[in-house]
């Protein structure tokens, strides 16, 4: 059993420490107010900055960008520091975006993370489908991470990445052993792209996901500090609450940190 500690710094963005490992998630680190272009009219504002600045972080060993295209998960200032940061593992087009080394995974692909003194680390990208069926050439390539290490004895620490509940995502825990779940939730909506058509997980939909996957522990990110996300913690907290995972749910506000046993 090895000990982990997952800090939330806001949105998507969190800092995950195992091990000696220092791995930073969808790095945003703009202040609020900007508003960010998604392509086809979809626009968002931020809302909400970061608790912690890039200099409060430390050394980082890894960063794990689950696309690199949308303001939300990789805004400018996260792009302006991934130089100073480790290795870099996004999609195969976000590889070729970002240059420097980053490492391009298509979903199933597997990379190590290695580093005198501590143990490898597994990454394995995982599908994500950002949005309804057919709007990959819109909402572009985007993969989640699950990270795989000696010791653990409950099941690899999974990070969803933006997504909807769909068969390549129902068929993560059917390939893989996950016993944490980073979970992006929020379920955004653009009312200019059919309001009622969403772009990533609702509750709902994070529930039907856990009751396949059985985690041990499950931490919610990515469900406020933008416009455009339409449900925040209040109701998804109730929706995770009311279901057969409540006591596994830890909810962390921008800051606040957990340790858990993976």
């Amino acid at each position: 059993m090895t000990d982990t500690r997952i800090t939330h710094i806001g949105g998507p963005t969190t800092l995950i420490e195992t091990g000696g490992w220092r791995i930073l998630t969808d790095p945003t680190f703009d202040p609020p107010g900007r508003r960010y272009f998604f392509g086809w009219g979809t626009t968002s504002r931020k809302l909400v900055g970061p608790a912690l600045e890039p200099g409060d972080l430390g050394p980082i060993d890894a960063v794990l960008v689950s696309h690199h295209h949308h303001g939300d998960n990789l805004d400018p200032t996260g792009r302006e520091h991934l130089d100073r940061w480790g290795t870099v593992c996004t999609t195969v087009k976000g590889a070729r975006a970002l240059g420097g080394g980053a490492v391009g995974l298509a979903p199933w692909e597997t990379t190590t993370l290695s580093a005198p003194g501590k143990d490898d680390v597994t990454v394995t990208a995982t599908p994500c489908r950002h949005g309804p069926v057919g709007s990959d050439p819109i909402t572009g390539p985007v993969i989640g991470f699950a990270l795989a290490w000696p010791g653990q004895e409950h099941g690899s620490l999974w990070v969803t990445g933006d997504t909807v509940l769909y068969d390549g995502l129902r068929a993560v825990p059917e390939r893989l052993d996950i016993g944490t779940v980073v979970l992006h939730l929020g379920s955004v909506r653009f009312r200019y792209l059919s309001g009622w058509l969403r772009y990533t997980m609702d509750a709902r939909e994070g529930v039907e996901l856990l009751d396949l996957v059985q985690p041990r522990h499950v931490v919610p990110v990515h469900y406020e500090g933008w416009s455009h996300f339409q449900q925040g913690r209040g109701p998804a907290e109730a929706e995770l609450a009311s279901s057969a995972h409540a006591d596994r749910v830890v909810w962390l506000g921008p800051g606040e940190a957990c340790d858990l046993s993976v």
